[in-house]
């Protein structure tokens, strides 16, 4: 296994033709007998990726995903990943930062992270792939007086398809429209204030309600309280640092936000069943 580094790489991304919007396709085919050893990283803006032909076995936040052609990716910045396996792929990928996406894509993603690859029926994939191929002929008209945006809208577009399919796996919000909103308040503030805030309280008043409405939205929403959604998130990233980082365990509990260091280890080995440093040694043989 590779030397851990002190902090998770970010891939910043090629094919390159404006800052902030990427797009090209790549064949690994003259790679076949590869094995991951690959270093996880995150990405530093919002990536696609259209897997056209051959599998790729990934491991995104610890859960493995063997993925067969056709079928698209899709991965949050925040998300940590790394190849384990690929044959004869041929991928095409799109990424975009927070400034370029549409907001309301934006939102609308932030709503369906995490998520899981999916797979593409024969018609989708044709849809898609051929966007694809518009997009990367724009992408070479660097000379247009607005390139900028053609190149934004178009990789925008391929983000509405892939959103659009997303949004067909997921539940109607109608169910509980009022409890919906509230708990995804409430995950938008969690993912920005959980290595500071790890009350119920704090994010209630953040929103303006009431702790108790607050865990009855969650609660209805997810099945789970606040407190299970803040102490999760924390574990997550704590993985993260303990599998991805060469961080000792009290640098990681001090940049989560745990002074007390005794307190942090109990309250990981409580929720996974396993001491950090266990996690760790466990996660390296």
């Amino acid at each position: 296994m590779p030397k851990k580094l002190r902090s998770i790489p970010v891939n910043h991304f090629g094919g390159e033709y404006h800052p902030g919007i990427s797009i090209e396709r790549i064949s690994l085919k003259d790679f076949p007998g590869f094995e991951g050893e690959e270093q996880s990283e995150r990405h530093d803006r919002h990536s696609f990726h259209l897997l056209e032909e051959g599998a790729i076995t990934i491991e995104i936040d610890f859960q493995k995903y063997e993925i067969q052609s056709p079928s698209i990716i899709y991965m949050h910045p925040n998300q940590v990943h790394r190849i384990i396996t690929f044959e004869n792929v041929e991928v095409s990928t799109w990424a975009i930062n927070n400034v370029d996406i549409n907001p309301e894509y934006l939102r609308l993603l932030e709503d369906i992270t995490p998520t899981k690859p999916l797979s593409l029926n024969k018609e989708t994939y044709s849809i898609i792939s051929e966007a694809v191929s518009l997009c990367l002929k724009f992408s070479k008209r660097t000379s247009d007086k607005l390139y900028h945006s053609l190149l934004k809208d178009s990789c925008n577009a391929l983000v509405a398809l892939v959103v659009s399919l997303y949004l067909e796996q997921s539940t109607p919000i109608e169910k509980f429209p009022r409890f919906e909103l509230v708990t995804k308040a409430f995950r938008e503030a969690l993912e920005h204030n959980f290595t500071t805030d790890k009350r119920p309280a704090a994010y209630a008043q953040k929103l303006n309600i009431s702790t108790p409405y607050l865990n009855e939205c969650v609660k209805n929403t997810t099945g789970h309280s606040v407190s299970h959604h803040i102490q999760q998130r924390v574990i997550l990233e704590a993985k993260r640092l303990l599998y991805h980082s060469g961080k000792s365990v009290k640098e990681i509990a001090t940049a989560l936000g745990y002074d007390d260091y005794p307190y942090f280890s109990r309250l990981f080995t409580k929720i996974t069943g396993i001491t950090p440093l266990a996690f760790r040694n466990k996660n390296l043989g």
